[in-house]
Protein backbone atom coordinates (compact mmCIF):
# COMPACT_ATOMS: atom_id res chain seq x y z
CA UNK A 1 0.00 0.00 0.00
CA UNK A 2 1.25 3.38 -0.40
CA UNK A 3 0.49 6.20 1.87
CA UNK A 4 0.76 9.94 0.80
CA UNK A 5 1.38 12.22 3.71
CA UNK A 6 -0.58 15.39 3.47
CA UNK A 7 2.09 18.71 4.09
CA UNK A 8 1.82 22.58 2.42
CA UNK A 9 4.84 23.91 -0.05
CA UNK A 10 6.45 26.41 1.84
CA UNK A 11 8.89 27.53 -0.67
CA UNK A 12 10.86 26.35 -4.08
CA UNK A 13 14.15 25.30 -2.97
CA UNK A 14 15.50 24.76 -7.03
CA UNK A 15 13.14 25.76 -9.33
CA UNK A 16 15.44 23.95 -12.63
CA UNK A 17 15.17 20.68 -10.49
CA UNK A 18 11.94 21.23 -9.39
CA UNK A 19 12.67 21.02 -5.47
CA UNK A 20 10.40 22.38 -2.79
CA UNK A 21 10.47 22.51 0.66
CA UNK A 22 7.05 20.82 2.02
CA UNK A 23 6.01 21.52 5.53
CA UNK A 24 4.39 18.30 7.55
CA UNK A 25 3.69 18.76 10.87
CA UNK A 26 6.00 21.35 11.64
CA UNK A 27 8.82 19.27 10.19
CA UNK A 28 10.08 20.81 6.71
CA UNK A 29 11.84 18.41 3.94
CA UNK A 30 12.66 19.14 0.44
CA UNK A 31 10.90 17.14 -1.89
CA UNK A 32 10.53 16.31 -5.80
CA UNK A 33 7.66 18.79 -7.28
CA UNK A 34 8.15 17.38 -11.08
CA UNK A 35 4.91 15.21 -10.65
CA UNK A 36 2.89 17.73 -9.83
CA UNK A 37 4.00 20.75 -12.47
CA UNK A 38 2.71 20.98 -16.25
CA UNK A 39 1.90 24.10 -18.63
CA UNK A 40 -0.65 25.32 -16.45
CA UNK A 41 0.84 25.44 -12.96
CA UNK A 42 4.63 25.81 -12.95
CA UNK A 43 7.11 25.44 -9.90
CA UNK A 44 6.74 29.22 -8.83
CA UNK A 45 2.91 28.40 -8.42
CA UNK A 46 3.03 25.68 -6.47
CA UNK A 47 3.96 27.67 -3.12
CA UNK A 48 1.05 27.37 -0.69
CA UNK A 49 -0.08 24.37 -2.08
CA UNK A 50 -1.05 21.11 -0.39
CA UNK A 51 0.29 18.46 -1.81
CA UNK A 52 0.37 13.90 -1.21
CA UNK A 53 3.98 13.50 -0.27
CA UNK A 54 5.10 9.68 -0.50
CA UNK A 55 9.03 8.46 -0.77
CA UNK A 56 10.28 12.37 -1.63
CA UNK A 57 7.96 13.15 -4.23
CA UNK A 58 4.73 15.64 -4.10
CA UNK A 59 2.53 12.59 -6.23
CA UNK A 60 -0.75 15.30 -5.92
CA UNK A 61 -2.05 18.29 -5.45
CA UNK A 62 -5.03 18.04 -2.93
CA UNK A 63 -7.03 20.78 -1.33
CA UNK A 64 -6.97 22.34 2.18
CA UNK A 65 -10.23 20.32 3.25
CA UNK A 66 -8.54 16.77 2.15
CA UNK A 67 -5.41 17.59 3.78
CA UNK A 68 -6.93 18.04 6.72
CA UNK A 69 -9.59 15.06 6.77
CA UNK A 70 -6.54 13.03 5.89
CA UNK A 71 -4.22 14.11 8.56
CA UNK A 72 -7.44 13.97 11.02
CA UNK A 73 -7.40 9.98 10.03
CA UNK A 74 -3.85 9.42 9.96
CA UNK A 75 -3.96 10.63 14.00
CA UNK A 76 -6.90 8.46 15.04
CA UNK A 77 -4.76 5.40 13.05
CA UNK A 78 -2.11 6.40 15.44
CA UNK A 79 -3.89 6.63 18.65
CA UNK A 80 -5.30 3.24 17.69
CA UNK A 81 -1.85 1.61 17.23
CA UNK A 82 -1.07 3.51 20.47
CA UNK A 83 -3.95 1.40 22.10
CA UNK A 84 -3.22 -1.59 20.64
CA UNK A 85 0.63 -1.72 21.66
CA UNK A 86 -0.76 -0.32 24.87
CA UNK A 87 -2.63 -3.71 25.26
CA UNK A 88 -0.23 -6.13 24.23
CA UNK A 89 2.25 -4.70 26.65
CA UNK A 90 -0.49 -5.48 29.37
CA UNK A 91 -1.28 -8.91 28.11
CA UNK A 92 -4.73 -8.09 27.28
CA UNK A 93 -4.28 -8.08 23.12
CA UNK A 94 -6.43 -10.49 21.14
CA UNK A 95 -4.72 -13.67 20.12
Amino acid sequence: MCLGIPGRIVEISDAAKKLGIVEIGGVRRQVNLACIVDEDHAVADCVGDWVLVHVGFAMSRIDEAQAARTLEILAELGEVQQELEAMRASGRAWR
